[in-house]
């Protein structure tokens, strides 16, 4: 913003009556006083000047008194020097500027410290006083009556057009101040919550990654050493895919940390792509590893999905998988995708005994992070997940989600 130099004077000149006051106010009082004096010795060519110097010196000086509490009180400051000034122009005095001075500041001051229905009330009926008063003066004989009104007319309607250009730029000022301050309050409240979504997101990532490939190493290796003495061959093959699960922990683990260490160098290496639904596949081998044979059915014309959708969409069968290695006395699951529309809608059903319904319940959803970190992701891009018991025994878990992600926050693209 470009300042001019009388606007940057008028600055510090508020700036200096704001932390001096009363020496201001004094000042002004004296000087509007000392120009009221010299206008009330002014005469037309040719008149006498009234003799009532002592009456018009007490008026007036009774007038720059009142400007002494226009700050607290304004509309008292008027209407004294208002009644002060039309007293000493009865009197016969030659209406000035200088003359008027005392109830002009008035006047300013009226419209920068009130409101506009005040400044238009008190202004209004000072400009009619003033008017009238100069109408009817005996030391205005020789001018015509338009020339007699119109001018205090005029004086008067400069300060108040002066006081509300000020008050106007003081609140305008004001609003700017404040819509900085909001902003700056906005900044910071949007920054914590950007903090906090990704805190979320990598607490979810993590337990995603670590949870699965745990739960598939653990259950591996529980199977291998049950197997150990009656089927060495099987054993081996187990012990095989339990590396290939402990690798694939380690790998994503890795990528996820990469992604927290990434500073946005465009040398830096690149991260590996997000895993999306095309990874199913070795999800259902890694469950077969285990003695849970997964079917993975699909309706309807696969379409493409976004970037964020197709992880959240992979992150949710594999949280679902991970529950039935853990929680179901099952040995089979079934995965169901069914695109319709511009919805994709998935399904994780397994068969397990009714007696396993109150375990999972509670388990799965009460003490675990799972079915709320899966509810969590699929609200982040605009869809809906329900996960519960099936009243005919195991367990279910449907999701509902757009083939473009939208809503809360979107999903991050790379792990």
């Amino acid at each position: 913003m470009i300042t001019t130099p009388e606007r940057r004077y008028a600055d510090r000149l508020e700036s200096f009556s704001g932390r001096n006051p009363v020496v201001v106010d004094v000042v002004l009082a004296a000087a509007l006083m000392g120009s009221a004096t010299l206008g009330s010795m002014l005469t037309l060519p040719g008149a006498e000047p009234p003799d009532q110097d002592t009456t018009a010196s007490v008026l007036l000086g009774v007038a720059c008194l009142a400007l002494l509490r226009h700050r607290r009180h304004p509309r008292t400051a008027v209407a004294v020097t208002a009644v002060c000034t039309v007293v000493v122009i009865a009197l016969g005095y030659l209406l000035t500027p200088l003359l008027l001075a005392p109830v002009m500041a008035a006047l300013y001051w009226l419209a920068t410290h009130t409101d506009r229905g005040t400044t238009r009330v008190y202004g209004i009926a000072t400009m009619v006083a003033v008017t009238a008063a100069a109408a009817m003066s005996d030391s205005m004989d020789h001018v015509s009556l338009l020339l007699r009104t119109i001018g205090p007319f005029f004086w008067l309607l400069l300060p108040l057009a002066a006081g509300n250009m000020t008050r106007l730029r003081r609140a305008y000022l004001a609003a700017v101040q404040a819509r900085a301050e909001h902003a700056e309050r906005t900044r910071e409240e949007e920054a914590r919550l950007r903090v906090t979504e990704e805190r979320m997101r990598i607490a979810r990532e993590l337990h995603d990654v670590v949870a699965h490939h745990m739960a598939l190493a653990n259950a591996q290796a529980g199977t291998a050493a049950h197997l150990a003495l009656t089927d060495p061959e099987q054993t081996q093959k187990i012990l095989t895919d339990l590396n290939g699960t402990t690798s694939a922990a380690l790998r994503e683990l890795k990528a996820t940390l990469g992604l927290l260490r990434q500073s946005g160098d465009p040398d830096s290496p690149p991260l590996e792509p997000s895993p999306g639904l095309a990874r199913l596949p070795e999800l259902v081998a890694a469950c077969a590893s285990v003695g849970v044979s997964v079917v993975v059915a699909t309706e309807g014309e696969p379409q493409p999905l976004s970037p964020g959708v197709d992880l959240t969409a992979f992150r949710i069968v594999q949280e679902a998988l991970t529950n039935v290695t853990k929680h179901a006395t099952t040995e089979a699951a079934c995965v169901r995708l069914a695109y319709s529309g511009s919805r994709l809608r998935i399904t994780v059903t397994n068969d397990g005994p009714a007696t396993t319904r109150a375990l999972l319940a509670g388990t799965v959803q009460s003490h675990g992070f799972g079915v709320m970190g899966m509810r969590e992701r699929a609200q982040s891009i605009g869809g809906e997940l329900r996960a519960g018991p099936r009243p005919e025994g195991g367990f279910e878990v449907t999701t509902a989600l757009p083939l473009q992600a939208h809503g809360a926050g979107p999903e991050a693209t790379t792990v």
